[in-house]
């Protein structure tokens, strides 16, 4: 049996981590604004945010940041020819202890009085002095010779070959970071084993690409070399990629020092690994990464102003670390789709910038993995879009955040003074009889009951009220909530796309009025019809599933008469109340002309707005009422707007983006009112 322990919460619990709802919450603008969902979470992850336990999450921008200075610290601190300066400071110290060995030796035989000793001695060291001071002055030529020099020395001669099987160690490794299990310890069979491996690898790699079958295969290579390769890469393509990452790093430190230091490290590693055949079957390994990985930073120079000098295989990993960095900025910096994110390591971006980045690209990673969770959106053909249920709660959420700025007195409740038949209830209840909705009233039935029993005896009006006795319902008993009258009205929203939309910054307010009136409809007014037509240099039916990826039109032309035509033939397929809402922020500049084709001017000339106006008589002969809601009116628009109020008997509302969606939502809800009114007293 598993035991759980409970504790009073104190503050410092993390409880529950990425809430779906408010991730939603937080996206809800640029979902709205520019219909994406891919765009709006990117949006979040460029910025960051916090988590429900009040945690900063890094967003993009905070990550790319920490690269950058950890890369400006890299470059501050470190110097890549270091490297190169160690190695040549301890080859002249192992010189210099040579030459004090020789000066001693011919010291001692001088002293010794022995003439013969003293000439053979002289010789010897004259003969040794002049090896040495023929030594060539880069490293490779140094240790080449000295491997072949005999030493007077003990002491320096071991500690030369101890630096030559140090380096040869420390240049296999420099390459082949990946084989560090076998480059700490460069026996003969060790050697021979890396060396193995690599033919071999390199025998698979121009096998693929001369498009042959694999000798040996991916899997009998790493059960024969998987101990040269601790990062237990899937597949070859892992590991070459690793091996890439590696290689282009040593190209990337050799490219960053001098020619001449450059020059003499690289025939100082060849010098070392060329006696065991490994110089050979590395430089084929790196060309054919170089084919194969063309896009890695390969001989890319960097600038270094620091001082702290390495050995070869850390100054290695201090420019695979700077190529990491580059690469990570170069996918965060490019905003990428949210599930590119899973690709990234965060072990190896803890290693890089630290736990608290890690930890925020976890978070970052976890936003559309909770937000498909919790069933908003859906991945459909590698791109994220909502579900219905995250349709239905960005509506919602439109919805809510329009009755937040309005005052309770100005809404009211949605309520008619009348009762009658229909969906809605009311406030008040009434007995039941035959025909009436069975919507039961719970305590006023039971409280009839107990009345009843009372009167006839079956319960004491004085019994305790604690005592049990049993409730008789009879049908006289029954009393049900009364319900408003229901009335049909079928409204057609036309929201203006056209380019000044968002210029003006009106789209937004407009967009999430249509969201709203599509989530009011269908929540509180099922039976009602709502059609959106969206309008620019033409018009065009928007579904309500279509609303929320809707996005303005690169185009210009505010075809208003296209708009209205669309809008008549909507409603035609409707009887009851039939109204238009129309939003816009200019005038008509657009229009359909008689061989169907566009006509645009600006500004409105005399035959397009003559056309609009033609539709809106038709509108009043059909009956359908045009409330126009015009956005940052100009003389001229304000004129245009009151000429169709006039002839359509319609109303004008003037507003703003902060304020159009009170005006629409309360003209909206008070005309349901009234038309509710209107059809109880017809009744």
């Amino acid at each position: 049996m598993s035991n759980y322990r409970y504790s009073r919460w104190d503050g410092t619990q993390a409880g529950f981590e990425l809430d779906a709802d408010a991730v939603f919450s937080d996206i809800q603008d640029d979902l709205v604004y520019h219909g994406d969902v891919g765009f709006a979470l990117r949006r979040m992850m460029q910025q960051g945010f916090r988590d429900v336990n009040g945690l900063r999450i890094e967003g993009f921008q905070d990550l790319v940041e920490r690269i950058r200075e950890s890369r400006r610290q890299e470059r501050a601190r470190h110097d890549p020819s270091g490297a190169y300066q160690e190695i040549a400071d301890e080859l002249n110290e192992i010189l210099d202890q040579e030459r004090e060995a020789l000066d001693a030796l011919e010291r001692e035989a001088a002293a010794s009085g022995d003439e013969r000793r003293r000439q053979v001695t002289d010789e010897v060291v004259g003969e040794r002095r002049a090896e040495l001071g023929l030594l060539p002055e880069d490293l490779a030529g140094r240790v080449h010779g000295l491997m072949n020099y005999e030493f007077t020395s003990g002491e320096a001669s071991e500690r030369f070959d101890e630096l030559v099987e140090r380096l040869r160690a420390e240049a296999v490794k420099t390459y082949l970071d990946q084989a560090a299990g076998a480059a700490a310890a460069t026996g003969s069979a060790e050697r021979d084993h890396i060396r193995n491996a690599l033919d071999a690898l390199n025998t698979m790699m121009e096998q693929r690409a001369a498009g042959e079958e694999l000798d040996p295969s991916f899997e009998q290579f790493m059960e024969r070399y998987g101990d040269l390769f601790p990062g237990d890469p899937a597949d070859l393509d892992e590991l070459l990629e690793q091996l890439a990452r590696r290689m282009a790093a040593v190209s990337a430190m050799l490219a960053s020092m001098t020619p001449s230091e450059r020059a003499q490290l690289q025939e100082l590693m060849d010098e070392l690994l060329s006696d065991v055949d490994l110089s050979w079957q590395i430089n084929r390994l790196a060309g054919n990464l170089r084919v194969a990985f063309p896009g890695e930073q390969w001989d890319r120079r960097t600038s270094f102003s620091g001082g702290e000098a390495m050995g070869l295989p850390e100054t290695a990993d201090m420019f695979q670390r700077l190529g990491e960095l580059d690469e990570l900025e170069k996918m965060l910096s490019g905003s990428p789709q949210p599930g590119a994110l899973a690709e990234i390591d965060l072990d190896r971006v803890r290693s890089l910038l630290g736990a608290q980045a890690a930890d925020s690209l976890g978070g970052l990673q976890k936003l559309s993995r909770r937000l498909e969770e919790a069933g908003l959106v859906e991945q459909r053909e590698g791109r994220l879009e909502l579900t219905p249920k995250g349709l239905r709660r960005i509506g919602q959420r439109a919805l809510d955040d329009l009755f937040k700025h309005l005052s309770k007195d100005r809404l009211g409740g949605h309520g008619v003074a009348k009762t009658g038949t229909g969906h809605e209830r009311a406030e008040d209840t009434k007995p039941y009889e035959i025909g009436d909705p069975f919507n039961l009233n719970i305590e006023r039935t039971m409280r009839n009951a107990l009345r009843r029993q009372v009167a006839e005896g079956d319960i004491d009006a004085g019994e305790r009220p604690r005592v049990r006795f049993p409730v008789r319902l009879s049908p006289e008993d029954f009393e049900v909530e009364r319900t408003e009258h229901q009335s049909q009205c079928a409204t057609v929203l036309l929201i203006d796309l056209s380019l000044s939309m968002p210029l003006r910054a009106n789209f937004l307010a407009a967009k999430k009025v249509a969201l709203a009136m599509t989530a009011l409809i269908s929540g509180q007014f099922p039976r009602d019809y709502l059609g959106i037509v969206g309008f620019s240099e033409r018009a065009r039916e928007i579904k309500a599933a279509e609303l929320p990826e809707v996005s303005w039109d690169y185009v210009y032309g505010t075809n208003m008469q296209h708009a209205l035509v669309l809008a008549r033939q909507l409603l035609a397929r409707h009887h009851g109340t039939r109204q238009i809402v129309m939003i816009t922020d200019g005038e008509p500049t657009a229009h359909i002309q008689a061989d169907g084709g566009v006509f645009f001017n600006y500004p409105p000339s005399h035959a397009t707005v003559e056309a609009t106006l033609v539709e809106v008589l038709r509108c009043c002969r059909e009956g359908i009422r045009i409330n126009t809601f015009a956005l940052d009116a100009t003389g001229h628009l304000r004129d245009f707007v009151e000429k169709i109020t006039q002839l359509n008997r319609g109303r004008a509302f003037f507003t703003t983006p902060e304020t159009l969606g009170d005006y629409v939502l309360v003209d909206f809800i008070e005309n349901r009112r009234q038309l509710s009114q209107r059809r109880f007293r017809g009744a």
